[in-house]
């Protein structure tokens, strides 16, 4: 009987025990609905998750046209709207004083129906290189660089140029390519007084794989002796002097069959020119002088027909002004419109007297800060028995930036 009372006494405490809840539940008075409910104290909420932030910067450039082909002949009155090209940029810290660029170039491959990719849009890299900062002061800055990397020079016209309008004199002339595989380094001189840009890349361009042993050396030394200035115009005033030392092997360097063996000598590739000009928001103008010197061979490399190597020289001249006229004369005015021109002569051989002359005039419009128009014609036109097709052609460019 004492365990049995034990035991009713332990489970009428159990009982009690789960039913202490629902009683104080029941005594609870019954919600006003009729008055509003107390504000939430959110002084003590949760913080929010933090942020992960990726160190990638990225922008972009679309170019594109449409044109009507002016030209006598079969071209005459041929028209197309034209997606020229899109670079996609990206920038990213690779570390203590190291960081990436690469520069991707969206284009359509093929430039007539008999081409195998004329249909279709392909990416390459324009620019891929790894930059690592030596100097990095108020004054000094230096770094060297890796990669496919910009050439010694067009890069630096085209802060001059609008290249959406046309590639720039050098690389429209075929001197070399924009941009190419190897390494540079480049020289921030103090006091806005310029810079120093050197170069060792293969030499065949960013488009082509390397072809032979040979290398490519460059440098370009561009001096702003203005920068003090107080007018806007002549601190960025602008000398540039730059020298190009390349070399190609020759077709014949493996031999072959009935050949008289094989060749290892190298062939002359070499450039230079002068550069000088101005670049503001309401003006920016530019004249060049270059040179190229370019070794060709003939024959079979047989005894019946013995390889004969030739050198020629060229020349190139050019001019160019982009200029804002109603803000020139009156630095308060918004109106955007721009003339543009530009001349080029340039001679394949001076050994001849055969030269091409380009012209390209017209008249640009800023859309905003970061979209324009231009409205323009461009020719370029053989004289004195000069091998080239003529071309006459009325464009609608577009440019943007993002």
């Amino acid at each position: 009987m004492i365990k049995l009372g034990a035991a009713r006494t332990k489970l009428t405490s159990a009982w009690m025990v789960l039913l202490l809840p629902c009683s104080l539940i029941a005594q609870q008075p019954t919600a006003d609905t009729t008055k509003p409910a107390p504000a939430r104290d959110t002084t003590k909420a949760a913080a929010a998750p933090a942020s992960v932030s990726f160190p990638l910067d990225f922008s972009g450039l679309i170019y594109a046209n449409f044109q009507y082909r002016g030209d006598k002949g079969a071209a005459k009155s041929t028209n197309k709207f034209d997606f020229e090209r899109a670079y996609l940029t990206f920038r990213m810290p690779a570390g203590d004083r190291a960081n990436i660029r690469i520069t991707l170039d969206v284009f359509q491959q093929g430039t007539t129906p008999s081409d195998a990719f004329y249909r279709g849009w392909v990416i390459r890299a324009k620019y891929a290189y790894l930059q690592y900062d030596l100097i990095k002061s108020a004054s000094w800055n230096a770094n060297v660089r890796g990669g496919i990397l910009q050439n010694v020079v067009i890069e630096h016209v085209e802060s001059f140029w609008p290249r959406w309008i046309s590639q720039t004199a050098v690389e429209r002339a075929g001197f070399f390519s924009s941009s190419d595989v190897g390494v540079a380094t480049l020289w921030t001189l103090p006091s806005k007084w310029g810079e120093f840009y050197a170069t060792i890349v293969n030499g065949p361009g960013y488009t082509s794989r390397e072809t032979d042993r040979f290398k490519d050396y460059a440098a370009r030394l561009s001096i702003t002796p203005l920068s003090g200035s107080d007018n806007k115009v002549l601190k960025t005033f602008a000398l540039t002097g730059w020298t190009y030392i390349g070399a190609v092997g020759s077709q014949f360097a493996s031999g072959g069959v009935g050949q008289v063996g094989t060749v290892g000598v190298s062939m002359p590739r070499t450039r230079g020119g002068f550069f000088t000009g101005v670049r503001e928001p309401r003006i920016s103008a530019g004249f060049e002088w270059d040179m190229r010197k370019d070794g060709s061979e003939s024959g079979a490399n047989t005894a019946a027909s013995p390889r004969v190597e030739t050198d020629s020289s060229g020349r190139l001249l050019s001019g160019f002004a982009v200029l804002k006229p109603f803000q020139l004369f009156n630095e308060k005015s918004t109106l955007p419109l721009g003339i543009v021109g530009r001349w080029d002569r340039f001679t394949p051989n001076t050994g001849t007297d055969a030269f091409i002359n380009t012209v390209i005039a017209g008249l640009a419009w800023d859309l905003n800060k970061k979209v324009a128009l231009s409205l323009d014609y461009q020719e370029q036109t053989p004289h004195n028995g000069a091998i080239f097709t003529p071309t006459k052609i009325y464009f609608l460019h577009l440019v943007a930036n993002f």
